[in-house]
């Protein structure tokens, strides 16, 4: 029997994924709270949608006007209206397209998701704001409903080139957005960060104080972290679960539809001072998801691999990992994956590294490496190499993410053994300088297997037009061209987001395509990303989200007429 066609009860229930989790979002959740799938085993809606241009990326990369799902299923694609309603159950809901364009829902293959569903506070998702205005709507928007005393938060994932000040907001501007709560802006792994005058209070009176500044301010590193950890402290587990459906209703309102989460730094046990914030407990991190995925609440498909950080010659940690711990096991909604972004610390240096893989590759486990420099990314294919010539890795999809530089030779390499890449477009904020990349263009021409991701959400956005917009001009968050000569295509970024990302998470047979017999993830846009201006690349954003079938996000745009 195939383990992941075992009931979700049965196999998380029995706690055999090692797995705990938090984060909120600009109001996304009430967004959905409407349309959010209760009380079924997994989304098995019933749906038809009709002219629009669909996009299916199918291998005859057809574009067809209609398309239906019925029990979660794809069926009946390209044909009529009245041949569509005959495949689903009379109570089908029926949507007009009007012209809109359709794509499969998005994947994103390498991204924190966890840390975004286990951020403490009253989160919300700032990313989108455009300036400071934008960011002050967002926080007042998130007020509502705050309890007295707790924070609001808008933690990682941006970046201050992103807003049209470039800058953080003072404490004046937090003040008159949210002037009765504290709020705390935190950027990156360790700040800097932000507060408001109630925050201020709070801050420095703390166990653990910080230092504020009059306008605010909270200075990268110790101060900014004891601010983290005293929001922490707040933190329970109904919170945890909270926000982790406004993290799934995040994603969903951006068009993804899919994530393979790759964890964060391993910290045991409960907050600490100086943690970052990517520091959480490896074993906890997805209790709340867990418990969300048993009450039959979880909407967006989750794919949990496993970062291992020891420096133990004896690796004992991933050994029983590999030892106890089945990949790819659980349901098409919670699944585990495999080993990544490193079964140990390196990059492809030292012999505790090496060993990391002989053993990945002995267990015959998926593994995933990240390389920052050509010297890294030579130096993991050659340890790849020496792994192959003890145990066959060309049929487990080893693969390397980010790759700022490539070489065609390295590629060759690569692909030999089976291997793949996945192009980082995390430069899109900050990114400047020889090693800008990923080089898409040389990559989609070699030929190798490949697929785009953001690395969000910790130094870079989740929303993954973001992603689509600099492999498509090469130009950052402040509009500079640096990615030159590596530009593709929209149909190559948006096929690299949805057909190609699915083969990350061998799930290439249910996801990635818009053809009979997938899963019924689709995703309806406000514009044809084909003809929108390069600037309005940004500005894309789902109408509706439907996840095998059933609407995840809905704008009200098709369905309140």
């Amino acid at each position: 029997m195939d383990r992941r066609l075992v009931s979700r009860r049965s196999v998380l229930g029995t706690g055999a994924v090692a797995i705990g989790g938090a984060i909120a979002a600009p109001g996304a959740a009430e967004a959905a709270s409407a349309s959010t799938p209760t009380s079924r085993t997994v989304p098995q809606g019933d749906l038809v949608l009709h002219n629009g241009k669909i996009r299916t990326f199918d291998d005859r990369d057809r574009t067809v006007s209609g398309v239906a799902v019925a029990q979660g299923r794809i069926v009946g694609a390209g044909l009529s209206l009245g041949r569509l309603k005959q495949l689903v159950s009379r109570d089908a809901k029926v949507i007009d397209l009007r012209g809109h364009t359709v794509i499969p829902g998005m994947i994103e293959p390498h991204v924190h998701f966890v840390s975004l569903a286990i951020r403490p506070g009253y989160h919300v998702v700032i990313e989108n704001a455009g300036n400071i205005a934008g960011i002050q709507r967002l926080l007042a928007a998130r007020r509502r409903g705050v309890p007295e005393g707790r924070f609001v938060t808008a933690m990682g994932g941006w970046h201050p080139n992103m807003f049209a000040e470039r800058r953080l907001p003072t404490l004046a501007e937090l003040d008159a957005a949210v002037p009765d709560r504290p709020v705390l802006l935190f950027q990156g792994f360790t700040g800097p960060a932000v507060t408001n005058t109630p925050g201020k209070a709070v801050l420095e009176a703390a166990e653990v104080p910080s230092v504020v500044g009059a306008d605010g301010s909270i200075a990268a590193g110790a101060n900014a972290t004891a601010a983290l950890y005293n929001v922490r402290l707040t933190q329970t587990f109904e919170d945890r679960k909270r926000s982790t459906l406004d993290a799934m209703a995040y994603a969903a309102s951006v068009g993804i539809t899919s994530v393979q989460d790759h964890v964060g730094f391993p910290s045991l046990g409960p907050p600490a001072p100086g943690q970052f914030l990517s520091n959480f407990d490896h074993y906890r991190m997805y209790d709340s998801w867990l418990a969300l995925h048993r009450e039959d609440r979880t909407f967006i498909r989750l794919q949990t691999n496993f970062l291992h950080n020891q420096n133990d010659p004896d690796l004992p940690e991933l050994t029983q990992r590999l030892n106890n711990q089945f990949q790819l096991f659980g349901d098409d909604l919670m699944m585990t994956g495999g080993i990544g972004e490193w079964g140990a610390p390196g990059d492809g240096s030292g012999p505790v590294w090496a060993k990391a893989q002989q053993l990945i590759a002995q267990a015959g486990w998926r593994n995933t490496n990240r390389a920052l420099s050509l010297a890294a990314l030579e130096a993991e294919i050659a340890g790849y190499e020496a792994v192959n010539a003890q145990h066959d890795i060309t049929g487990l999809r080893w693969r390397i993410d980010h790759v700022p530089v490539v070489t065609t030779a390295l590629l060759d390499r690569l692909q030999a053994l089976g291997g793949a890449v996945q192009c980082g477009a995390y430069s899109y904020v900050a990114g400047g300088g020889p090693a800008a990349g990923a080089p898409f263009r040389t990559i989609l021409d070699h030929g190798i297997k490949a697929g785009i991701h953001l690395d969000g959400v910790h130094i870079a956005p989740l929303n993954p037009w973001y992603g689509v917009y600099y492999a498509v001009t090469g130009r950052n968050a402040l509009g500079a061209l640096v990615n030159d000569g590596q530009q593709i295509t929209r149909d190559e970024a948006v096929r690299l987001y949805t057909r190609e990302n699915a083969w990350f998470l061998n799930m290439e047979d249910r996801l990635g395509t818009i053809e009979n017999g997938k899963l019924g993830d689709l995703v309806v846009l406000n514009r044809d990303y084909r003809t929108a201006g390069d600037e309005d690349l940004k500005r894309i954003k789902p109408i509706l989200t439907t996840v095998g079938g059933t609407i995840v996000y809905d704008s009200g745009d098709l369905t309140r007429h």
